[in-house]
């Protein structure tokens, strides 16, 4: 070492314990980091895997998490159900207030839904910076529950009554004046057969709608092969046709793209329509089947018309066909044997897979039915699990 200058060898161990330091921090602050990581990845696989729709506000409000059961609930509907006065000024609340917050909301679109929330805001923030939470349950069922009971009760007890009380008319007037007649007897027996078949028709077509009411709210999940299905409808009202000298005529393309829906409710509208074409168009005329994959750009779907070429529909009538026990002309619809349900069942169908009914006529000359089917991918939800 030369001449004037001082040593560094005493400098080194204080070197050394301040790299040792620094490196202590920067291990102590991975870990930390580490262990914030997995904190905050473990609190996103709880509320994901929670069984109730959970949605995770952050401070300025935003989504910060949607869980499994709120996307399969909601779907593309969250940002909607965020946006509805009602629950935006219970959030706006448990902010101000640092209080928990409970609503209940009706969503009217795609189908009415009634919604119940709770707004918990948290003491203090989630790893991933969530502030608040909000928990939404779907009601929608229950209540519909509610209303089949009602309805049923208040429908059944209105529409059996005409056929209930020829029923005990006609078994009074078997026990007595016509006790020994036997030509009375037989032509008694056989209205008593027909308004006895109209109640057990009635019945089916109510707790048919009423099963599809309870579950109008969740889109169906497995997927229908349409040709196919509206082919062997086509094959089913063959005969029936022939009995009144009508003919069918089928316009369906080679192929036509898989919807999601329930094979049998969308089997039901085929039914429904076609025996509509079948009872109101005229004799010897023609009913025409068709579809076609149609539908506007980023929104594909199939359209399936009924058409006949009957008397038609007045124009004031349109409206309100989709009413329940509505009838344009009630004597020819119980003379065929209609329930009044047929199209209000169609309506429902095409609710819950988030379709359309268009009923469109002229007097005279035709009356079509245009049911368009959204043919999307299949929506993530339970709505096919019984």
């Amino acid at each position: 070492m030369g001449e004037g200058k001082r040593p560094l060898r005493p400098w080194w161990p204080w070197f050394r314990r301040l790299a040792d330091d620094i490196e202590r921090l920067a291990r102590g602050r991975s870990e930390q980091a580490a262990t914030r990581a997995r904190l905050a990845q473990a609190g996103a696989l709880i509320v994901e895997r929670l069984p109730d729709p959970l949605i995770v506000l952050g401070a300025d409000r935003g989504v910060r998490q949607a869980n499994g059961a709120a996307r399969a609930a909601f779907g593309e509907d969250i940002a909607a159900v965020l946006r509805h006065p009602t629950l935006r000024a219970a959030i706006d609340r448990a902010y101000a207030e640092r209080a928990t917050q409970s609503v209940a909301f009706s969503l009217p679109v795609p189908v009415q839904r009634e919604v119940r929330a709770s707004v918990v805001h948290l003491l203090q923030e989630l790893p991933d910076g969530g502030a608040a939470i909000v928990v939404l349950a779907d009601r929608s069922r229950e209540q519909a529950v509610e209303r089949m009971r009602a309805d049923f009760v208040a429908n059944a007890s209105h529409e059996l009554r005409t056929p209930l009380a020829s029923l005990i008319g006609f078994i009074d007037t078997l026990r007595g004046p016509a006790a020994d007649d036997p030509a009375a007897q037989a032509r008694f027996l056989g209205i008593m057969a027909e308004q006895a078949a109209r109640m057990n028709r009635l019945i089916d077509d109510l707790l048919r709608l009423s099963r599809i009411e309870v579950d109008e709210h969740l889109p169906p999940t497995s997927r229908v092969d349409l040709r196919a299905l509206l082919l062997r409808l086509a094959a089913a009202f063959e005969v029936r046709l022939a009995e009144r000298g009508m003919r069918l005529e089928l316009a369906l393309p080679e192929t036509l793209p898989e919807i999601p829906g329930d094979h049998d409710q969308i089997v039901q509208v085929g039914q429904n329509l076609l025996d509509n074409a079948l009872k109101y168009g005229r004799d010897g005329g023609i009913v025409r089947l068709a579809a076609q994959a149609t539908g506007a750009p980023g929104r594909p779907g199939v359209a399936i018309v009924v058409e006949d070429d009957g008397p038609g529909i007045p124009r004031d009538h349109l409206p309100r066909l989709t009413e329940r026990f509505y009838r344009v002309d009630k004597g020819r619809s119980r003379a065929a044997g209609g329930t009044g349900l047929g199209l209000a069942i169609v309506k429902h169908v095409v609710n819950r897979h988030r379709g359309q009914l268009t009923i469109e006529s002229e007097e005279g000359h035709f009356a079509r039915f245009t049911v368009w089917l959204p043919a999307g991918e299949p929506a993530a939800s339970d709505g096919d699990k019984k």
